[in-house]
């Protein structure tokens, strides 16, 4: 497939997972390494279809800042497939622990199939709690199917809440629909409340502020996904394991490259 063919098919996927997302778009993205301002151009047209994605946002950013566009792209992909977030969330799980989680998250739901020792209650609010259910059910994992209007119990009775960021700004993150309804529950009820980061998906405020003008818009009851502030979370789950939040948001390591944002490309 052409270069050009590629990164318009990426950009019209909009229910990629975010590291499968950015990991397609580096490969597409390095056609256009040798024109800086094709680069810009494709960069801007990806995150203006994929204004969800944080380590989208990442790749892109690292690529337009680098003098070696070509092999910032090659590492920024090593560093995708050599992320530990997966392995340090499956040894911090609490064992027998039940845990709480809402649609089918990327990351968390690629670890939760390997802990045959937990209960997970999956709180179904965009339709596809039923089948991450199944797969765990596959796995021999305990699994329930909860209602959108089964939140808050789920949560109360749930010994740690999972929440999967799909950008984790200074202040606040990016979550699936029904996240700040689940982290204010647990915050209330006393259950731990962590926010599962991936690479790349930690942006610094500059970043963050223009793709926060984009999907927060001004019916956000209609939208899939949704604002959480941290203040509701205890530990950020990245590279490291489970983190205070204060110091997880030290390792943010996203340049900062404004001319992605200086208008949408469509």
């Amino acid at each position: 497939m052409h270069p050009v063919e590629r990164l318009r098919h990426i950009a019209r996927a909009t229910g990629a997972p975010g590291q499968l997302v950015a990991t397609e778009a580096a490969w597409a993205l390095a056609a256009f390494a040798d024109d800086p301002q094709g680069l810009v151009t494709a960069c801007r047209r990806m995150v203006s279809r994929q204004p969800r994605s944080g380590a989208l946002v990442w790749l892109c950013a690292r690529a337009l800042t680098a003098g070696d566009p070509a092999t910032e792209l090659r590492r920024a992909v090593a560093d995708l497939d050599g992320d530990r977030t997966p392995k340090e969330l499956e040894h911090a799980l609490p064992v027998d622990a039940t845990v709480a989680v809402v649609g089918w998250p990327e990351v968390i739901g690629e670890v939760l199939p390997r802990r045959g020792d937990i209960e997970v209650l999956v709180v179904d609010v965009r339709g596809e709690g039923s089948g991450l259910v199944r797969r765990l059910a596959n796995a021999d994992v305990d699994a329930v199917d909860v209602p959108a209007s089964g939140l808050a119990a789920a949560v109360a009775a749930a010994d740690l809440v999972l929440l999967e960021a799909a950008v984790v700004a200074p202040t606040e993150l990016l979550a699936a629909a029904g996240s700040h309804a689940a982290a204010a529950v647990g915050h209330t009820s006393g259950v731990p409340v962590w926010a599962v980061a991936g690479g790349g998906r930690l942006l610094p405020a500059r970043m963050w502020e223009p793709l926060r003008a984009r999907v927060v818009t001004a019916e956000p009851w209609d939208e899939d996904d949704e604002v959480v502030p941290l203040a509701l979370v205890d530990r950020i789950v990245a590279t490291r394991g489970p983190e205070p939040v204060e110091d997880a948001l030290r390792r943010t390591d996203c340049p900062v490259a404004p001319e992605l944002f200086k208008g949408d490309v469509l």
